[in-house]
């Protein structure tokens, strides 16, 4: 190697060794904002039903009768197919009934009366719910129905949530602590705020209501069980990291 080309060379490694050192410098006691995120796609294991009955009579009394009876006979059936189910009911309503060849000024004639009421079930008995909504049915409608993940099952997989997200975190840091010029071992997480944005949580839209069964719709004496995918649902976990380069 001849005498130029070992200054050059000489010239080259100390440029490179003085950016290694100055790059190392710039990056001493950085602080690094880090998100991470964790993914779950879990089968649902619940479902949340809603039953329904609504009356229509000229006379009140009698319209909420057939309501009271008919709602106590759904519950009894519910409770005697699954008797481990969660139920509420609510939304117990009363509207007039207007006569619609109404003459502008005069006072609104009602023609009839409306009542209803709604049952809400909560089970984890996914394999007989068909069974039971069929039975239901036979004296209330079905005006919802919805899928998703119990309490305990979401409660279960927290760990496997927190486990993962850590775990891209631990990623995160290894990449960047490359692209600084550090060693992953340089980088102190120093605060790990969960759901740091305020944002990550999703609110589902409320689902649109069916239409309620017509009153004077005929009682059918055996109704065939539906069919039901529970499909699945994906959960997941969001954190913040502020990591700090010694």
């Amino acid at each position: 190697m001849s005498r130029s080309s070992q200054l050059l060379f000489a010239a080259v490694l100390a440029t490179a060794t003085m950016a290694a050192h100055a790059q190392s410098a710039q990056s001493t006691g950085t602080m690094v904002v880090i998100p991470a995120s964790g993914e779950l796609i879990v089968p649902n294991d619940e479902a949340h039903a809603t039953l329904n009955v609504e009356e229509q009579d000229k006379d009140k009394a009698a319209a909420a009768s057939r309501v009271n009876k008919k709602m106590k006979q759904g519950i009894d059936i519910v409770k005697r197919q699954d008797p481990q189910a969660q139920l509420r009911t609510r939304g117990y309503y009363t509207y007039a009934i207007y006569a619609e060849d109404q003459r502008p000024g005069n006072k609104p004639r009602t023609v009839g009366w409306r009542v209803g009421q709604y049952l809400d079930v909560t089970t984890t008995n996914l394999e007989g719910l068909p069974r039971t909504v069929a039975a239901a049915q036979g004296v209330l409608g079905l005006n919802n129905l919805q899928f998703g993940l119990s309490p305990a099952a979401t409660k279960k997989l927290d760990a496997n949530l927190i486990n993962m997200t850590f775990k891209n975190l631990n990623e995160r840091i290894t990449s960047i602590a490359s692209a600084l010029g550090r060693r992953s071992s340089d980088a102190v997480v120093e605060t790990v705020d969960f759901e740091g944005s305020g944002n990550y949580a999703q609110n589902s839209p409320a689902p649109k209501m069916m239409r309620p069964m017509a009153a004077d719709a005929p009682m059918q004496e055996a109704v065939a069980e539906p069919s039901f995918e529970p499909g699945d649902t994906t959960i997941g976990m969001h954190l913040v990291g502020k990591v700090r380069f010694k």
